[in-house]
């Protein structure tokens, strides 16, 4: 198959859209990708990469046409509209005069926001191809949760954006079963074909590769620890609620990451006085099975917001994978999840008072207990999202299709 991948975000940035481009040329496709300038989520280029130089790259037997872009700097305001602008600026000439030959599948990774989905549209009419859409973020519900922007006319044209691209999509693929509703919701053509496709571990954590990194040590004691983005989305005011209830329970919270709200958890540990909350800041994703395996639980929130009980944390994976116990305070799918393989304990979003009693029970709990919360972990990613099985089902789909 001739395949065209769409994403504003691609290699060397840490998207699950990699694994599906260097997998599908292995499986002997012919992929090429439309994509940006690396420079998520630091906000500037990536080392070698500049605004005017490496337009077209091809690593490991991918072609890979890069579109200019302004990079995202700090990720607000005026920064991030550009960033999100400027790459459908610069992708409208890119899809007139620079992707060349012609294509069985379009595919289009669709992250936040939601615009990167129109060079796909505007290719899927250029190349007479199918164009198959993988929503990993909905919107405007993504933008009203993680944001104070309330612009209801604004909000009003990005819902008829979304209506259009969904419209004009052939097969919908949807990252969690709850993004259906909203979808159907939005959509005419109540026949339009929708695909469950959710993420998956990357392989550093299904391979269980520890790499000979120094890591800091962690304190002594039952050791939680969050990985990823310290955001808004993350609900940290709870996180830090629970750690306070739990100081003197030998209880340490440890965070592994960056983000928009770190200098807030920072300013409120010192503030409230929190003894067992660990800052670590961010490190390469090569580093996580190590840190993994230094805790004895992982955690997992999303603030009480509608759109966030519709999706499952693509982190919840890499838990599963590596054998983790997890702790999570989030509503909807990803508590479900949590609750129903008998991973760990999720208590709804917002609840600190609950997540500081399971933190609690999870410590107080034997050996033998733990052990089986990490084999159930283990089993049901084994069984439910495993990469070879998704990409097998994928690959299936598009051959069914164009047979």
């Amino acid at each position: 198959m001739r395949i065209l991948f769409v994403s504003q975000y691609f290699y060397p940035e840490t998207f699950k859209g990699n694994d599906i481009v260097f997998d599908f040329v292995k499986r002997g496709h012919d992929v090429t990708v439309l994509t940006a300038k690396p420079n998520y989520p630091q906000g500037n280029f990536y080392k070698d990469y500049t605004f005017f130089n490496k337009r077209k790259e091809i690593i490991n037997g991918v072609t890979i046409i890069r579109t200019p872009i302004y990079p995202r700097k700090n990720g607000k305001g005026i920064h991030l509209i550009l960033n999100y602008l400027s790459f459908i600026f610069f992708s409208y000439f890119a899809c007139i005069f620079r992707v060349k030959g012609e294509f069985d599948i379009i595919f289009v990774q669709q992250l936040s926001p939601v615009t990167m989905a129109l060079p796909g549209l505007w290719l899927k009419k250029r190349k007479k191809a199918p164009l198959y859409l993988w929503v990993l973020d909905l919107w405007p519900e993504s933008i009203l949760a993680a944001s104070t922007f309330k612009n209801t006319r604004i909000i009003h044209l990005i819902e008829k954006l979304v209506k259009y691209i969904y419209a004009n999509s052939d097969v919908i693929l949807i990252s969690s079963k709850y993004f259906e509703k909203s979808i159907v919701e939005k959509i005419k053509d109540k026949n339009k074909k929708i695909i469950y496709f959710p993420n998956w571990a990357e392989d550093i954590f299904i391979n269980n590769i520890e790499k000979d990194i120094l890591i800091p040590d962690l304190s002594e004691g039952f050791n939680i620890m969050f990985a990823g983005n310290v955001g808004e989305a993350q609900d940290f005011e709870t996180i830090l609620k629970a750690a306070k209830l739990t100081q003197h329970k030998n209880i340490n919270w440890i965070i592994v990451g960056d983000g928009r709200k770190k200098e807030w958890v920072t300013n409120e540990i010192t503030k409230e006085k929190i003894t067992n909350v660990q800052l670590l800041g961010r490190y390469d994703l090569d580093t996580m099975p190590s840190f993994f395996k230094k805790a004895d639980a992982m955690l997992v929130s999303l603030k009480d917001e509608p759109v966030f009980s519709l999706t499952v944390p693509a982190k919840v994976q890499a838990y599963m994978s590596s054998g983790k116990i997890i702790l999570g305070t989030l509503n909807g799918e990803g508590n479900k999840l949590i609750n129903e393989s008998k991973c760990g304990f999720a208590v709804l979003a917002g609840d600190y008072v609950g997540l500081a009693n399971k933190a609690i029970e999870l410590k107080e709990m034997t050996f033998e207990e733990k052990k089986e919360m990490e084999n159930n972990s283990k089993m049901y990613y084994e069984s439910s999202f495993s990469k070879e099985m998704l990409f097998d089902k994928l690959e299936g789909l598009f051959l069914n299709d164009l047979s």
